[in-house]
């Protein structure tokens, strides 16, 4: 029976295979507190009566000054952050909500089925308030969720060249995929 415990032990030992996880190499994102990035309006699911954002065409460009740095290395999913408006949204003539807004937001990891590590990490602006008033809205720095987080990159570093008010030069890295 003693024999039997060490040989038992030794066959365990012998099948046994290393199981690995899923790849934790999320790209992270940097961002400068006074960076200028471009978001693009998505179309809400259940826009709210009354609410005047919701005219917006999908894609409308809204370039947003961060208030303070982000660092998905260090800054939990879920992180809320502040930035301001850049320049104003208007829809036709009418100025909806004035340069220097306050602007809202979110640090998310978003899953991404084509993306090679299965998620990407990615800002969302959800809510802008002018002279007290709020409004909930949605966008992204990609023109469309479905565009390729590469995408993303191009339009963060882009909108950090066209700024003239950021007093910080721009660390934005932001996820690249080739695949997608």
């Amino acid at each position: 029976m003693r024999c039997a415990l060490p040989l038992v032990l030794c066959a365990f030992g012998a099948h046994a295979i290393a199981v690995y996880g899923q790849s934790t190499g999320i790209q992270p994102v940097h961002v400068a507190a006074g960076t200028v990035l471009t978001f693009y309006s998505q179309t809400r699911l259940n826009p709210a009566a009354g609410n005047a954002l919701d005219v917006l065409p999908k894609g409308t460009v809204l370039r947003v000054k961060l208030l303070e740095s982000i660092d998905s290395s260090v800054d939990r999913d879920g992180l809320e952050f502040r930035g301001s408006l850049v320049t104003p949204l208007a829809f036709g003539n009418e100025v909806l909500v004035r340069s220097d807004a306050e602007v809202r937001g979110l640090l998310v990891l978003l899953r991404s089925k084509s993306h090679p590590q299965g998620f990407r990490y990615d800002l969302l602006i959800t809510s802008v308030t002018d002279n007290g008033k709020s409004y909930d809205l949605t966008a992204s720095l990609n023109p469309s969720f479905f565009e390729a987080a590469g995408q993303q990159a191009s339009n963060a570093n882009s909108a950090t060249r066209q700024s003239a008010k950021g007093p910080q030069p721009s660390t934005a890295k932001l996820p690249e995929n080739k695949n997608r």
